[in-house]
């Protein structure tokens, strides 16, 4: 019986930890990094542009991150690199950023 308990929770696990690996680096307790997005040929300049969002228990979500609108906030017409932002504690809350450089 002991056997059978063991082997279940061990299969069961298995199975949990399988569906865990993200390409990004996302903490189950916290999260606070920022990564590349995109770069493209265009030269830095000083102008940066950002576009917020917020979620709420995993469930709700709003605001716009989109690269369009991180573009309009800093007046950029030609983006050089976009970075993107995640600060997030136990998936109560959530704030997200996009980040767009450009001139």
């Amino acid at each position: 019986m002991k056997k059978l308990i063991t082997m279940t929770g061990v299969a069961g696990l298995t199975v949990v930890l399988m569906g865990c690996a993200s390409p990004y680096p996302v903490g189950g307790l916290f999260t606070n990094v920022t990564f590349p997005v995109a770069a493209t040929d265009e030269e830095a300049s000083s102008k940066t542009g950002e576009a917020n969002c917020t979620s709420y228990l995993s469930l709700v979500s709003t605001g716009d991150c989109s690269i369009e609108a991180a573009k309009q906030s800093g007046g950029i017409s030609k983006v050089a690199h976009v970075d993107w932002h995640a600060h997030n504690i136990l998936g109560i809350i959530g704030h997200y950023k996009v980040i767009v450089h450009g001139e």
